[in-house]
């Protein structure tokens, strides 16, 4: 025969073969949606008329490595799996329905074939060799239940199953006459071009090949295909293990694998734009000094290692896996923007770095991320300006290293940025934030001033625990009548009620306390309170010459409640944030000087 065959089948001649899906194969991974779609359309094609053909793509297969009269499914495993699980829920649907005549059906499953000694034997048409398949193959040939829980592949097998199930069901209304006419339709009309050659590695080549510009997979699973391809077959199995700890570790985390893979390039290689569907044409340009051909296991290797701490990045941990304040922190700023990753390229390229440096890495970072976030400054510009920062990062070796890298990136760019930032400060109101913002600002000049004063090492989280800990409106959101008499003239504008001069945290049982009164009542409630940047609003703690009074020092309390008393708190918490978010002020601020 030729090197290479290609030819038009149909789903009856495609089962008229056995075929393995080799282990080292991504597992099933079509969802409800995928196969709803296929049944949708296989059905509207049907009702075009029963000359109407629908075809469905391409399937590459060599002969079988482990099963002797089988095929290796290189290229199209999910939607043979999936016409597969399809034609399980027919021959199950039909038995409930109490026809028998299912030879037909059941030798698209399952067939006698002759083993090497000429005994015959039961044979599946398919025979999934990855592990994450489990029993769910034998369950669906005995016609057994697959169970829902277990792997992701069996959770989707299960779910594939129920949804062709469902589809007979509903669209076919349960008519065996309408299910059996389904499945004629389904074995001689519907097509597929299959790509039969005689060995694995040419098969992975025509693999590549139609892939060539990502059509139907992503550069994942181009990837991982050209990595198989570069590597000897003694390395497989290892190889599968990798890949498949590096699939599972990105489905846990819910962590899109094509954005793990840029990072990974942006942070190794400082490339500054790279869009989802150049990446595997930029792999195979830059071969030469990444290694893909000349050293895969390698590189796998090391994208196995950068996922590893990835993951660990994305849990709010180093590398080490212990617990990181910062990136917790930023975790609060971003709090409903899960796009919001483009830092996890800086941690990345910062990942070998001593626990003393990248500590300070991830402080600098989250600085950074909110002088950016207040002054409105586009996230999506990060990736560029993280990528190019990540090639001076791989250079720091000490932290004399790292603040002349500090300096030079961190520093530079607040330093653009200081004036806006005073002056964005000084405005914020419910407009230019969102709520679970406003309680990241107070929560991280709160926890400051506190552990100027006593030396408080309490995490971000103690202060934005919206349970226990309370956002105070100091003039009220709903102000009585006591209150306008003590205010006067705009007691209920919006601009001075959310006022960041005009908030402050509160314990829950000291805000029920607070309600709405008037400042004269809430004056002797403020003092009670843990936090000294609350306590300071009326009383300056008197204890002589210690941390605690030093640390609110350049703040002073209020007798009265007014709009002068709301710009003027305002102006100590922008000087205050000034120093909390180590912007260099260079005269548009004053910082202020805590715990001197």
């Amino acid at each position: 025969m030729a090197a290479i065959e290609s030819r038009d089948v149909s789903v009856k001649e495609l089962f008229q073969k056995f075929y393995v899906v080799p282990r080292y194969q991504r597992e099933y991974v079509w969802e409800k949606e995928q196969v709803a779609q296929l049944l949708e359309d296989i059905r509207s094609e049907q009702l075009e008329g029963d000359k109407s053909e629908y075809f469905i793509g391409s399937v590459v297969v060599c002969p079988s490595q482990a099963e002797k009269g089988a095929d290796d499914l290189i290229d199209g495993q999910q939607r043979v799996t999936t016409l597969f699980i399809i034609l399980c829920a027919i021959r199950d649907r039909l038995s409930a329905l109490g026809d028998d005549n299912l030879e037909g059906v059941k030798k698209s499953i399952v067939d006698v074939d002759t083993d090497q000694y000429g005994n015959d034997c039961r044979r599946a048409r398919l025979e999934p060799q990855y592990k994450d398949a489990g029993s769910a193959f034998s369950d669906l040939i005995e016609g057994r239940t697959v169970q829902k829980t277990g792997t992701r592949s069996i959770k989707n097998i299960s779910v594939a199953y129920n949804t062709a199930k469902d589809f007979l069901s509903d669209d076919l209304e349960n008519s065996i006459p309408e299910i059996k006419k389904f499945f004629g339709y389904l074995m001689a009309n519907v097509k597929l071009i299959k790509i039969y050659t005689d060995s694995f590695g040419r098969a992975l080549k025509i693999f590549e090949t139609i892939n060539d510009r990502g059509i139907g997979l992503n550069a994942m699973d181009l990837l991982k295909n050209l990595l198989f391809m570069s590597a000897g077959e003694e390395d497989f199995e290892y190889l599968q293990d990798c890949w498949k700890f590096i699939v599972d570790e990105l489905y846990k985390i819910k962590e899109r694998p094509l954005r793990f893979l840029r990072y990974f390039i942006f942070s190794t290689w400082g490339v500054p734009r790279l869009a989802k569907d150049e990446l595997y044409e930029w792999l195979l340009k830059n071969d030469e000094k990444i290694g893909l051909r000349d050293a895969p296991v390698k590189f796998t290797e090391r994208l196995k290692e950068a996922l590893g701490a990835y993951v660990c990045f994305v849990n709010k941990k180093d590398r080490y896996g212990e617990n990181n304040i910062f990136l917790e922190n930023i975790s609060f700023l971003y709090k409903k923007h899960n796009s919001a990753k483009q830092h996890l390229v800086l941690l990345l390229a910062g990942r070998n770095l001593s626990s003393e440096i990248f500590s300070a890495l991830c402080r600098d970072i989250e600085s950074f991320l909110f002088v950016c976030n207040l002054v409105k400054e586009e996230i999506r510009t990060f990736e560029k300006t993280f990528a190019g920062w990540s090639l001076l990062l791989s250079k720091v070796k000490t932290m004399e290293d790292y603040k002349e890298f500090a300096k030079e990136t961190f520093q530079k760019q607040k330093r653009k940025h200081a004036s806006k930032f005073s002056i964005m400060f000084k405005a914020i109101d419910e407009r230019s934030l969102p709520r679970y913002q406003f309680d990241y600002v107070l929560g991280k000049l709160t926890q400051a001033v506190d552990s100027s004063a006593y030396g408080s090492n309490n995490p971000l989280s103690y202060y934005c625990n919206s349970k226990e800990i309370h956002l105070e409106h100091i003039l009220p959101q709903k102000p009585s009548s006591d209150v306008y008499k003590e205010f006067g003239v705009g007691a209920d504008d919006p601009r001075l009620i959310w006022s960041i001069g005009n908030l402050a945290l509160v314990e829950k049982s000291i805000n029920m306390s607070l309600g709405n009164k008037a400042f004269s009542h809430k004056k002797r409630i403020y003092p009670k309170s843990r936090y000294l940047l609350t306590r300071i609003i009326s009383e300056r703690p008197d204890i002589g010459n210690t941390a605690i009074d030093r640390a609110v020092l350049p703040m002073h309390p209020f007798g009265e409640w007014t709009r002068e008393a709301i710009h003027q708190r305002t102006e100590w918490l922008a000087d205050l944030a000034c120093t909390v978010w180590d912007v260099p002020t260079d005269g548009y601020g004053k910082g202020l000087e805590i715990g001197e």
